[in-house]
């Protein structure tokens, strides 16, 4: 029996287009799925004619950036006039806001939304997402609204009601009534909760999310049920669908280096390690990683190359690598199909010298021209490091940075 252990799980290897709370709402409203009124604004002098036109006595200023926890880091403020607005949204616009999503870096907030304010009598979480194990969409929804699910999951999994949704009939009215009624909820909140449910998973379907949290989903006092906060992603595979979403993807919020990593047709994420990996095949980075990590190091980076790479790819790789100054070596994994050794070893040899790299590079190739690619690093007078299998690699690779 062969059992192979992933060490990198929690890394989702599927892309996706995160988009602000603002454009997040603006397709919940195309589905008939409630949202409070609001108005965006990129300065300072636009705040107190906002906060007039939304029309209501206390106003919310929110920085949009593609992170939660915005209130935790001074990023959510209340205002009680409009000059009150446009003094909150004066300090916000222009702060780098830190929060637990965003990490020490903290991100520039470009714009702000200016949102109606209302007397809230109950807030609960709602998420729609893909569930790996069942292959089904799963609805997952809490009377812990306001709250990270990831602390309630952790501290009170109990509160939390997940509910698998059949592909072929969708969310009928009798599912819907199920997570209400588990909500606790009645009366005109119970009617109208039904039908947002209803629309949300439409919603989800239709616009090719990959996930679609509602934290938190809000009920007035007046039995009004909004999503006051909305966090959309939407699965990169199926953008060709949605030409007019791609204009929601904001270039300055995401990792530099995995944009111009994109930029190649490069498949790039960026880790906290030292040792760069340069593989092709997904399943070939996820063991790269696992056997760097058995072998005492710590990977810097996902960086599929693909089946079809060439020297120019190779080192556009390498350029990518490089960027990194965290990276301390670089750990070359190929397999040699489509992708022949010798186009690879050239590709490495080129790009080493073009560069200047000065790092430990060690590669460790199999499959077609094999014994050519291995001949290309021996006479290119370059110090490669040869791994005999990926364990070898990897131990080499290890030892070398220390």
């Amino acid at each position: 029996m062969i059992i192979i252990l992933s060490l990198f799980l929690p890394i989702n290897y599927e892309k996706f287009m995160k988009i602000h709370e603002y454009q997040a709402k603006e397709i919940l409203r195309k589905y008939n799925v409630p949202v409070p009124n609001g108005v965006l604004i990129s300065s300072k002098s636009e705040a107190a004619k906002a906060a007039k036109k939304v029309g209501t006595k206390v106003v919310v200023v929110k920085a949009q950036i593609h992170a939660g926890g915005r209130g935790k880091g001074g990023g959510v403020k209340l205002a009680k006039s409009p000059a009150e607005a446009e003094q909150h949204a004066g300090n916000i616009i222009g702060m780098t806001l830190v929060t637990p999503q965003t990490g020490a870096e903290g991100r520039l907030v470009k714009k702000v939304l200016i949102e109606e304010g209302m007397t809230i009598a109950k807030e609960l979480y709602m998420g729609i997402l893909v569930d790996r194990e069942t292959s089904q969409v799963l609805i997952m929804a809490s009377e812990a609204g306001g709250m990270e699910i990831e602390e309630v999951a952790a501290k009170t999994p109990e509160k939390i009601i997940k509910v698998t949704v059949d592909p072929i009939i969708g969310v009928q009215p009798y599912l819907a009534r199920k997570i209400a009624f588990a909500l606790n909820l009645e009366g005109a909140a119970l009617k109208a909760v039904i039908p947002f449910i209803i629309n949300l998973y439409d919603a989800f379907v239709k616009e090719d999310c990959s996930m679609l949290e509602i934290n938190p989903l809000v009920i007035t006092s007046d039995d009004r049920v909004l999503a006051l906060d909305a966090k959309v992603d939407i699965d990169d595979n199926a953008m060709y669908r949605h030409k007019d979403t791609q204009s929601y993807r904001d270039l300055d919020e995401e990792d530099p280096t995995e944009v111009e990593a994109s930029k190649f047709h490069l498949n790039y994420i960026k880790l906290d390690g030292n040792i760069g990996c340069m593989v092709n095949g997904a399943g070939l980075a996820m063991s790269t990683m696992d056997i760097i990590k058995l072998s005492g190091g710590e990977p810097a980076n996902f960086l599929d190359v693909g089946g079809g790479a060439d020297e120019e790819m190779i080192e556009n790789g390498f350029r990518i690598l490089i960027s990194d100054k965290a990276v301390k070596g670089i750990f070359i994994n190929i397999f040699g199909g489509i992708l022949r050794c010798d186009v690879l070893a050239r590709g490495v040899v080129a790009a080493t010298k073009k560069l200047h790299i000065k790092i430990p590079i060690v590669v460790r190739m199999e499959g077609t021209n094999m014994e050519e690619g291995h001949k290309i690093l021996k006479d290119s007078g370059l110090n490669f490091l040869i791994g005999n299998g990926m364990k070898d690699g990897a131990q080499k690779v290890v030892k070398a940075i220390k």
